[in-house]
């Protein structure tokens, strides 16, 4: 189904469904839609904090996916991980009512908007749509939010504005940032990721090159030059680059890097730096948590709100007031003298930017990580750079791949790869992860919980017991 179509049932205030409300994409939509006089309805695997919130504005939600489900809708709005087979989506086909993706319906409330900032990248897009927020936020721009996590400061995922700029999370996944409007496309970094869809690094590329290519002429590519795989994917874009980094020069290119890190301090939970544009100092950026990566993200930050006009003080207060989002580096409680951190780090190189940050702190004696894998193909596709990764804590312990959207298929387990790995211990079942864990915690510990499934639970579980 084509925006033009989408906007004709749209523009109409017809009954829409949404196959996984409860997504952290789609409730905010769901949210946004309902509030312009959209009779919104849906549905989803289990109760959470999503569907709670959007049945209190009074959307009706089934738990579980059923034909009689959308016995009333006029079109569907589905998120990527329903497919075909979906039995909703499948009684839609069946009934003619037309079927669109969640991007396209953000696509659509982009448009109207002077400036859609949109993140994008394989790490760190929600800790980067969260800074730019917080820095609108201080800007006082009164601006439209949607990101994969919760911001603290909004205690949810959105925020419906009435002002003239929105910042968005754009996925990669399944292209789905191709259906966005950015007057300010962002790229944080590519990588290799989502291997089930994509054909390889050389696709991604392709993907994120194309997603940068939709801004309008007046708009800006705002990209990491310290990226190669990033300045690779952008080669070809006949459009001046906002680069951004640490290093003098943009990798590739050879060209100044123009939003540019420098005097770079990390210490104990904080972190700053002062930061230069097109070669004069522009402002001194501090933040309330740890590491390099976070720093970059807040050079990203810095330089999609320069494209939009924000002034130097509300960056500097907007990222000094920023103190996370949740399951990024979250601090979940003490116990037995141990402190107790989540990360939603379920790749590589999030992974290895998640220890960095950790062992330059340089406070704690022992690293201890409970890791979920996030699905199998991941699982399968990076083995190797998992176990390089978890070689590093001093113990690991590894619960069950977290299928998500997947059947294993591939004889993939978390067995196989803490065979791989020195110190680790597979433990499936969370209740036992958490003794386990208790048994051991001591003063002087970091316990980490890590991982895009639901393993933050064990953490939570920790907390609350009495050490």
């Amino acid at each position: 189904m084509s925006l033009s179509e989408f906007e004709r049932y749209i523009d109409s205030c017809k009954k829409c469904h949404f196959v996984g409300i409860g997504g952290v994409s789609m409730s905010p939509l769901a949210e946004i839609l309902h509030g312009m006089g959209i009779a919104v309805t849906g549905s989803d695997i289990s109760e959470n904090k999503a569907v709670a919130d959007l049945r209190a504005l009074g959307i009706n939600i089934a738990i579980g996916h059923s034909a009689s489900n959308i016995s009333d809708a006029e079109f569907i709005i589905r998120t990527a991980a329903a497919r075909e087979d979906n039995v909703e989506i499948e009684a839609a086909r069946k009934k003619g009512i037309p079927v669109f993706e969640r991007a396209q319906a953000w696509g659509y409330i982009m448009r109207k908007y002077r400036d859609a900032i949109c993140i994008s990248g394989v790490h760190g897009k929600t800790t980067t749509t969260s800074m730019v927020s917080h820095i609108l936020l201080a800007a006082d721009t009164d601006p439209t939010i949607m990101l994969g996590g919760t911001l603290t400061v909004l205690e949810s995922g959105c925020r419906v504005g009435k002002g003239d700029v929105i910042v968005a999370e754009s996925c990669e996944y399944y292209n789905s940032f191709h259906n966005f409007h950015p007057t300010v496309a962002v790229v944080l970094n590519v990588d290799a990721d989502h291997l089930d869809f994509f054909k390889g690094l050389d696709d991604i590329k392709e993907s994120f090159c194309k997603f940068a290519s939709l801004i309008p002429s007046r708009g800006y590519i705002v990209c990491n030059g310290d990226d190669e795989n990033t300045m690779d994917a952008l080669h070809s874009i006949d459009h001046e680059l906002l680069t951004f980094g640490f290093n003098e020069n943009a990798h590739v290119t050879g060209k100044p890097m123009r939003v540019r890190g420098v005097n770079v301090s990390v210490s104990g939970r904080m972190a700053s730096m002062d930061v230069i544009y097109d070669g004069a100092p522009f402002c001194k950026v501090k933040l309330q948590f740890p590491g390099k990566h976070n720093l970059e993200n807040a050079l990203a930050a810095t330089a999609a709100c320069i494209a939009v006009g924000i002034p130097t003080k509300a960056i500097e207060d907007g990222l000094f007031a920023f103190n996370g989002v949740g399951r990024r580096f979250e601090f979940k409680g003490n116990f037995n003298g141990a402190d107790v951190y989540d990360d939603y780090a379920h790749h590589p190189s999030e992974l290895n930017a998640l220890l960095d940050a950790v062992e330059k702190m340089d406070v704690y004696e022992r690293i201890i990580v409970a890791f979920q894998p996030h699905t199998y193909t991941r699982t399968k596709a990076l083995f190797s750079e998992f176990a390089e990764q978890l070689k590093r804590p001093d113990i690991v312990y590894l619960a069950d791949i977290f299928a998500a959207r997947e059947n294993n298929d591939i004889g993939i387990t978390s067995s196989v790869l803490a065979d791989a790995i020195p110190r680790a211990t597979c433990i499936s079942e969370f209740s036992a992860l958490t003794d386990e864990i208790a048994n051991i915690a001591r003063k002087g510990d970091i316990i980490l919980t890590v991982g895009a499934g639901d393993i933050f639970k064990v953490g939570e579980a920790l907390v609350k017991r009495t050490g």
